[in-house]
């Protein structure tokens, strides 16, 4: 069975993710191509360079996500540190830790660079917020003058991972074509999590057609919801105002548009209150989480069926 796999962002508690992968692979699920956003482009990114999900499984359980939390001593000074690191770095950490640890894990591979996967395998969503615009790496990054093949693949994931004022924004500079005539900091884009403009892009293959005679291959979406996902926000000061503005904009976006037209190609894999940035979460939480994404995985696939599928997509995407 050969799908395509769609994987939200989460933070940490995209661990569940792997836990649906695992069903899918139980049930014969083979993945065509992947694409994710945060948390999820870490998932996509391992499965296109070949990891299966016992080995994600491994990973999971013997990585400290704490370690990702790096930044001077100066900026650990109690109320005055994390202030200052913000005002100056735009995050309270810098986002280099996750990207050195996906980048060594993707070595193991023999990935580097997006020109060492099949093209189009791969898909990570970023937000640019200097021009206000999504970014689908690699393909987008043609239009701004970079070669695509070229760039890393642990770069655009630590992109889609920068979750705004935990982590700092990640700056892309414009190739010196392209960057003529524009001041210095005209040459610099300010790159952010995904989530900003879909967390979720579920949309991502449905514009691909399948050639005369060849069947559709279907997109599934693996899905995180929490029982936290609704509860309010306690606003103390203007760093947990700003982490509930964040949290807010990284699940609404999609939200009423899965609900309504694609139930039936979602996986939903509840995340037992953790939050999105608990970076602190312990082993036994991280195998709920895994746990949690296989039972929900296993209950999709076992009523999984390609003409249901298709009539479902026919009928949504000709009321579009």
């Amino acid at each position: 069975m050969l799908i395509n796999g769609v994987f939200e962002g989460g933070g940490v508690r995209g661990i569940s993710l792997a836990g649906a992968v695992r069903a899918a692979e139980l049930h014969g699920g083979k993945f065509h191509k992947v694409a994710g956003t945060s948390a999820g482009s870490i998932v996509a990114s391992l499965i296109a360079a070949g990891y299966d999900a016992d080995e994600m499984k491994d990973i999971i359980m013997t990585t400290s996500f704490s370690k990702f939390l790096k930044r001077a001593p100066i900026f650990n000074i109690a109320l005055i540190g994390p202030a200052l690191r913000v005002l100056l770095k735009k995050g309270l950490y810098s986002g280099e830790a996750l990207e050195e640890w996906i980048r060594q894990i993707l070595l193991k591979k023999g990935v580097r660079t997006f020109s060492d996967l099949e093209k189009g395998r791969l898909r990570i969503i970023a937000s640019d917020i200097t021009s206000g615009r999504i970014l689908i790496l690699p393909d987008d990054l043609e239009k701004l003058g970079i070669k695509p093949g070229g760039f890393e693949v642990a770069r655009a994931v630590r992109m889609s991972c920068s979750i705004p004022y935990f982590f700092d924004p990640v700056l892309l500079r414009l190739p010196p074509k392209e960057a003529k005539g524009k001041t210095f900091a005209e040459q610099f884009l300010h790159i952010v999590d995904g989530g900003l403009l879909s967390n979720f892009p579920l949309w991502l293959f449905d514009r691909e057609t399948p050639r005369g005679g060849e069947k559709r291959i279907p997109t599934v979406g693996f899905q995180m919801v929490g029982k936290n996902s609704n509860q309010p926000h306690l606003i103390r000061g203007p760093f947990s105002m700003l982490e509930a503005m964040v949290a807010t904009m990284l699940s609404a976006h999609d939200e009423r548009y899965i609900e309504q037209t694609n139930r039936y190609r979602t996986i939903k894999i509840p995340t037992l209150g953790i939050g999105t940035t608990q970076f602190d979460i312990t082993q036994e939480e991280s195998l709920l989480l895994y746990e949690s994404g296989l039972r929900s995985g296993e209950r999709f696939f076992k009523d999984w069926n390609d003409q249901y599928y298709e009539a479902q997509f026919k009928k949504y995407q000709q009321a579009r």
